[in-house]
């Protein structure tokens, strides 16, 4: 998942309230995904089964805030400087998650899965979450990459693009970046085709896949905002641009369908709801502060939110709760994990990004 990267942005540029809030929405949709992949692993059975498509709409808004940001200054701040605002923008929820996925997995009260593992193999699962540096060694729930902190194998490849931007795209020609999406695009649809829809990138067995999709979903970004200048498009209320985003979720999974489905949205809905959503001017007063409330938590949640899935999983394996009992906790975890996302932001993230920052002011000054 990826972060509000126009909160580092000089105020005196525009603010994109509007992504703020489709962000929000996004991280929303992809918590109720990864609760009902508990509740209904069979995706037909779920009635959100298509929210994994909101890592693709994370991955083309990064390539779009990025270069908004840092297209015209990194060459003077540097690619040091912006890799190292890069991690302490990212990173500190990222050690926060590894470390709550490890309570999690030591003392889930309803599952032993941790005695499965030698005390080496958890210290390095937790490194593995702590310095995102693949570990897929936990076959009993799906071969994650980082199966402390499942979510944050998007944010690996977030870092990858991080690095080959600054290395490379910032000053790409545009013939290249078209040329890089034209042929993301096609090995985007392959992908579709080849394993049946687009949730594909988080485990052992498919981690190319991952870069494929980022791939396309990152150039994509980079090129919206390349062309900005150059298009037109209608004003569009934000709560009409959340329906048109929340209704990719509900789409109902079919193995003939989606494989068609899925690239097609990435490929051509996804830009097209961003342009909408930057285009828009200010909303009225409360609809800005709610659309920013919604992008101040979505990393967070998003970064959060996975070492409570599996405590959900463990509960639902060893107590086999009914239906109504499984949706009460799923609605009460929709209420609370985004409080607690609040709480974290504000209470550790802020402050250690701040300390951070100051640090290397400080440095600067000497």
């Amino acid at each position: 998942m990826q972060d509000n990267s126009l909160g580092a942005v000089s105020t005196s540029k525009k603010h994109f309230v509007t992504l703020d809030g489709l962000r929000g929405v996004a991280a929303l949709g992809v918590v109720l995904f990864h609760f009902m992949e508990i509740a209904a692993p069979d995706y037909r059975d779920s009635f959100i089964p298509h929210s994994y498509l909101a890592v693709d709409f994370f991955f083309c808004l990064s390539g779009f805030v990025i270069a908004y940001a840092y297209d015209g200054r990194l060459p003077q701040m540097g690619r040091w400087t912006f890799l190292k605002r890069r991690l302490i923008r990212l990173h500190p929820l990222v050690l926060i998650g590894a470390i709550i996925g490890l309570l999690a997995f030591i003392f889930d009260p309803f599952n032993d899965l941790i005695k499965s593992f030698s005390p080496l193999q958890v210290l390095l699962l937790f490194l593995s979450a702590c310095f995102l540096i693949p570990y897929p060694i936990v076959p009993q729930r799906y071969n994650n990459l980082f199966h402390l902190n499942p979510p944050t194998w998007s944010l690996f490849w977030e870092y990858i693009a991080n690095i080959i931007y600054a290395l490379y795209l910032v000053r790409a020609p545009k013939k290249v970046l078209w040329l890089l999406l034209g042929i993301s695009a096609l090995l985007l649809c392959w992908e579709s085709y080849r394993s049946g829809y687009l949730a594909v990138g988080f485990g052992g067995d498919n981690f190319w896949a991952g870069g494929i999709r980022l791939s396309f979903s990152f150039t994509a970004g980079l090129l919206l905002f390349r062309y900005a200048p150059f298009f037109r498009v209608p004003l569009v209320p934000f709560w009409l641009l959340a329906i048109a985003l929340a209704l990719v979720f509900f789409i109902p999974y079919s193995e003939i369908i989606s494989p068609i489905v899925d690239p097609i949205l990435v490929i051509f809905y996804f830009p097209l709801l961003i342009a909408l959503s930057a285009a828009q001017g200010q909303a009225g007063h409360a609809s800005q502060k709610f659309c920013r409330w919604l992008g101040d938590i979505s990393y967070p949640l998003y970064v959060l939110h996975y070492p409570f899935i599996w405590i959900f999983m463990s509960y639902v394996e060893h107590e086999k709760p009914t239906p109504n009992e499984m949706g009460m906790l799923i609605g009460l975890g929709m209420l609370l994990l985004p409080l607690l996302s609040h709480v974290v932001l504000r209470w550790l993230d802020e402050p250690i990004r701040h300390w951070l920052s100051r640090q290397g002011s400080a440095r600067k000054v000497r």
